[in-house]
Formats: structure tokens, sequence, C-alpha cells
């Protein structure tokens, strides 16, 4: 729904592109970035995607026309699936934001939203899971996004908790979400920062997007090196050296820890709503 107060339109957008922006230009290893392209796309590919998808999750009237809307407004710009993580995670951001009372905590108003998701929004993320192909939530023996819902959103985010890092969050009222929220926002916003917020995630979990491509255990292999990195870096005179070399490291094998960076541009995302709020 549109808000009724506070945040308008154009500072939710405005916020969203800045958190895609600030996750793009972080030295993420694994990731494409403004130091280096990968996987087939660049910066531009994830840059324009922001900018179309923006307009489409501030003017949807529900969690599930916010993120259908928008994963095919930038399916139709780039001509691949850029940002469906993205969306999922910030589509109930964008209604928690608009529908907050004065005063009320964002994830106070993100419970709220979660817990009033339909089966028309399952419905909605479904077609658009669909379109963007990411072999994410995938093909089920139940609640598969290939057949109509016959439960909510949340409800089919549940059954895929034990999967999807993202669908977990729809669980949880986004607990990693806020708690990177709350890292990020408790130091200065650097690029030093965003990286530090993704590699603490990618340390913490195994990565649900290089689990799909690559089986369980790389995914865990890939988590105790980021957490093993991540200290290292602690203490690295030559910081962006150590980076490239991690970078170039997993692209050389094709591991594109894609979950972790949706999440990071969700807690970056939050992190600014908060700061608005």
């Amino acid at each position: 729904m549109p808000p009724e107060g506070g945040l308008t339109l154009s500072e939710v957008a405005e916020e969203f592109r800045a958190a895609c922006q600030a996750e793009l230009n972080a030295f993420k290893p694994g990731n494409v970035h403004v130091f280096r392209a990968g996987h087939g796309m660049t910066v531009a590919t994830f840059e324009r995607a922001a900018e179309v998808a923006a307009v489409r999750l501030v003017a949807g009237r529900t969690v599930g026309e916010r993120i259908e809307s928008a994963v095919k407004a930038s399916l139709g710009a780039v001509g691949c699936n850029a940002n469906l993580g993205i969306l999922l995670l910030a589509a109930p951001l964008v209604e928690a934001a608009f529908t907050s009372g004065p005063d009320e905590p964002l994830r106070s108003a993100l419970a709220r939203v979660l817990g009033r998701l339909t089966v028309d929004d399952a419905a909605a993320a479904y077609r658009a899971i669909a379109a963007a192909n990411p072999g994410g939530l995938g093909r089920a023996d139940e609640h598969d996004v290939a057949a109509a819902p016959t439960i909510t959103l949340r409800e089919a985010m549940a059954a895929a908790a034990d999967r999807d890092r993202i669908a977990l969050q729809y669980v949880t009222d986004f607990e990693d979400v806020f708690a990177a929220a709350a890292a990020y926002d408790s130091h200065s916003e650097t690029r030093e920062t965003v990286e530090d917020v993704y590699l603490g995630l990618l340390g913490l979990f195994p990565d649900s997007h290089v689990a799909r491509k690559f089986g369980p255990e790389v995914a865990e292999r890939v988590r105790k090196e980021a957490s093993a990195f991540a200290t290292r870096l602690d203490v690295e005179l030559d910081r962006d050296r150590a980076l490239d070399a991690f970078d170039l490291h997993l692209k050389a094998q094709g591991i594109n820890p894609g979950t972790t960076a949706d999440l990071t541009v969700a807690a970056v995302f939050a992190a600014k709503l908060q700061a608005r709020g």
C-alpha cells in the first residue's frame, strides 16, 4: 500500500538504489563489483536492474505485486536474473517502511507485514520466480513454483527455509538481515563496512546459491575459507590485494556467493530505512 506519512515513494526508492550501489562499490570476493566483472555480468547490469526495480518496488500495492513487477521490469531491462533475491527481501522491507506506525521499529512493522502475507502474494512471487528462472526455490515435491500456490507466501517460504537462506528470512522476521544491518549501522558508511558485513555473513553460514550449484560440501568449504579470510583481513597490510586474491580464487572456480550478496543489500537497505525513520 502507498505511504500515508513518513517516508515518501522517492525517498524509499532512493535508499534502495543507494543500497544496491553500496554493495556494488564494495570489493566482495566472488561477486560482481566495480573492481571486476564476473559470471557473465557487469556492474552496469546490476545498476540498470536496480534503477528500474526501484520504481516498481515503491509503486506496488502489495508485497507480491512489488516483487512481481520489479522482477519483470528488471528482466525486461537487462535480459537476465540480476536481482530476484534482492527483490524478495526488499519488497517486505518497503511495505514495512510504508506501513509502520509513529516511532514503530522497522522490524516490528516487518513482522506484521510478513504475518499478513496472502496466497495472492505467493502467486505473484511464484510468477516472478518462474520468470527469473534462478533454480532457487526451484522444483519441489510440494509448493512448486510452477504450480498455483495453495498457501501464503510466508508459508511457502517456510517450506523452502531449510534449503534457502532468503526464504528463511520470512520465517525469522529477517533475523540475518537485521543483525547485519546493526553491524553496518554501528560503523561508518564506507566501502570497507559493506565488505565486512558481506564477509561476516559469508563466514557465518553456507551460501544457498553456492550450495544449489555446487553442493553443500563446497558451500561449507567456502564458508570456512571466508571465515578464515575475514580473520586474516583484520591484520593485512594491503587489504585490497588480499580481497583481490580471494576474489580471483573464487571466480576461477565459478563460485558466486549470490545469496550472501543479496542479504548484504537487504541489510544496508534496512539500515538506511531505519536511519530515515
